[in-house]
């Protein structure tokens, strides 16, 4: 009797022993900073994001806030501190928030940019090769159309690092490989809108174009649809960028265009979420993570079709 009361005893001990050290390992806090969702792709981002963080549940507490511009990230940023957040996954689309992310570094709190580089000391970065991207443009319309074409290139100056890299590596590759090609350069946005206002002017005013280079799938919908109200004939080439899954449905049905998208998707922010929780945890963890560029047409568009993506 008393062998089997020590028994019971030692049990209570280990377990009360086993609950102690699992009270002793909280959960991370992890925050998730996002825009609001102006575009399928950021959309994705901000689903993304929280679907890791639902998958690492046993490890994570978070919270999530989108926002319309710098101030109000800047003010969700600080309720993050407040909060005790001991990571922040940050997407900062606006100029400004340099500072704040710098001062949350300076805090001790683990900082990880997801695909907008910024000025900022300490700060992690999950992002796509934006400026391969760019290059990967370049060869795939010159492969089309040719080294002497009249090629229109989109940029978006308001998304800052990501058109500017693309940007440089279309025109840097553009020059290495077909100095000839002439490039008229215009400026949009992101959304599939102006995509569709600002190239049904641009066509007004360019009898002639074999390709465009643009730099994201919604865009190149709305450019797509003002070539086709318009009549054109002449051009041969679009390209995109994110991981548009109507882009991609777009690309065999239109045999007289050679759509194309440099794989961008939004699930890479699940890397961020990743490097976070790996650097909290003591893991050696680079500052940057590069995801490679993966090419996407009728060729290949059936393999990158997911029934699941919010995108």
């Amino acid at each position: 009797m008393r062998k089997l009361l020590a028994i019971a005893l030692a049990l209570v001990l280990l377990c009360g022993l086993a609950a102690a050290a699992s009270a002793e390992q909280p959960k991370h806090k992890v925050g998730i900073l996002a825009p609001a969702v102006t575009h399928g792709w950021v959309a994705g981002v901000a689903y993304y994001a929280e679907t890791r963080c639902k998958e690492l549940s046993d490890k994570v507490e978070y919270k999530m806030y989108t926002s319309e511009n710098a101030e109000q990230m800047t003010a969700q940023l600080d309720d993050l501190v407040t909060w005790g957040a001991q990571a922040i996954i940050a997407f900062p689309q606006w100029e400004g928030m340099e500072v704040p992310i710098q001062a949350a570094i300076d805090q001790g709190i683990t900082v990880v940019n997801f695909d907008i580089e910024i000025a900022a000391e300490g700060v992690y970065r999950v992002s796509g090769d934006n400026e391969d991207m760019g290059a990967q443009g370049a060869k795939y319309i010159v492969d089309k159309v040719g080294p002497e074409a009249t090629v229109v290139m989109l940029e978006v100056p308001t998304s800052g690092s990501v058109s500017e890299l693309r940007k440089k590596g279309f025109v840097e590759t553009a020059a290495e490989i077909a100095p000839n090609l002439n490039i008229i350069t215009y400026a949009t946005k992101f959304t599939r809108e102006d995509g569709l206002k600002d190239f049904a002017d641009i066509l007004v005013s360019n009898a002639k174009i074999d390709a465009v280079y643009s730099m994201d799938d919604e865009t190149s919908i709305g450019a797509l649809q003002a070539i086709a109200e318009a009549g054109r004939t002449d051009i041969k080439v679009v390209t995109g960028g994110g991981g548009c899954q109507e882009y991609f449905k777009m690309m065999p049905e239109n045999q007289d265009i050679w759509i194309q998208s440099a794989l961008y998707s939004p699930r890479m922010v699940m890397d961020a979420v990743d490097m976070a929780v790996a650097a909290l945890e003591g893991e050696a963890v680079d500052l940057v993570k590069i995801i490679p560029t993966t090419i996407v047409d009728r060729e290949n568009c059936a393999d990158y079709l997911d029934p699941t993506s919010p995108y």
